[in-house]
């Protein structure tokens, strides 16, 4: 809607407070960046981050101009003359944020630009981005993407959409913080919060009772609750345990990466009270 690739039929689509919804998508000053890279093969580079400035009949040495200095800030000036084949995936997926930039757009608009990419490549993207974010910090940047860690990393406000509807807008500290849903307390974390029902739950006099890793502390000498260790993952600077406690699932508790816990381990464990989330039978925060 927002592109203009569908049409709105209700309520109104506003750009610097004037109404868009009748405007063409060519005159509402927008650019997206698709998940495919939707580039043209048998174009080079140059052609194809030219493209859009040649159909609004820009002069040769304005276009020259910005499709360089935007292939620089995204390091592919060594690679204008290639074809689109010629290149790798985040390659590719640069060229097709370097077309959006040269027409220098009012909105940027992202469909999971990184979901392609392979995961040490993903990172470099994702810094890439978040770099042309900072230094075109008079653009808005409007972000699709069903990663969590992008989201986080990348956004001064995350919308959490589930089913179309709005569940929860806000900073990424808030919704880490504060989720006003069950859903979004699952969706936003990694790992995802611990939730805990039945005896767990009804001892906090909640439905649901909600617990992030690292408010979980090994406590053999005042423990709440009682288990057995399961499984163990050692990611370096953090471990990971996953401790039987009777819920219907393991709880995760994270430690420093220099304690090591054998599967089998029989500890205890308490939740930091001041940062347990409490839900009711409808999943919303008591």
């Amino acid at each position: 809607m927002i592109s203009g690739l569908e049409d709105i039929t209700s309520g109104d689509l506003l750009f610097d407070s004037v109404r868009v919804n009748a405007l063409a998508p060519s005159k509402r000053g927008i650019a997206m960046v698709f998940q495919s890279y939707a580039l043209y093969p048998h174009m080079t580079v140059y052609d194809n981050m030219a493209f859009g400035m040649k159909l609004a009949k820009a002069g040769k040495d304005d276009i020259r101009t910005r499709v360089e200095k935007a292939a620089k800030m995204l390091q592919i000036d060594h690679l204008l003359e290639r074809l689109p084949k010629q290149l790798s995936g985040g390659q590719r997926q640069r060229v097709a944020i370097g077309r959006a930039i040269v027409r220098d757009p009012k909105v940027f608009l992202f469909d999971e630009p990184l979901s392609n990419l392979d995961a040490a490549l993903r990172v470099q993207t994702r810094l890439e981005i978040a770099k042309l974010h900072h230094d075109m910090n008079n653009v808005t940047m409007i972000y699709v993407t069903h990663d969590q860690v992008e989201a986080m990393t990348l956004a001064d406000r995350i919308c959490v959409l589930r089913d179309g509807r709005v569940e929860q807008v806000g900073t990424p500290a808030e919704l880490y913080a504060k989720p006003n849903s069950l859903f979004v307390a699952g969706f936003i974390g990694s790992p995802k919060m611990n939730f805990l029902t039945g005896k767990h739950a009804q001892a906090y006099q909640c439905h649901t009772l909600g617990i992030r890793s690292e408010h979980l502390k090994v406590d053999n000498l005042t423990p709440v609750w009682l288990g057995k260790v399961v499984h163990f993952e050692n990611l370096g600077s953090d471990n990971y345990l996953f401790v039987d406690i009777g819920s219907a699932e393991p709880v995760i508790v994270r430690e420093d990466g220099k304690v090591i816990v054998p599967v089998g381990t029989s500890i205890g464990i308490r939740p930091l009270v001041e940062n347990l989330h409490r839900f009711d039978v409808n999943g919303k925060p008591l």
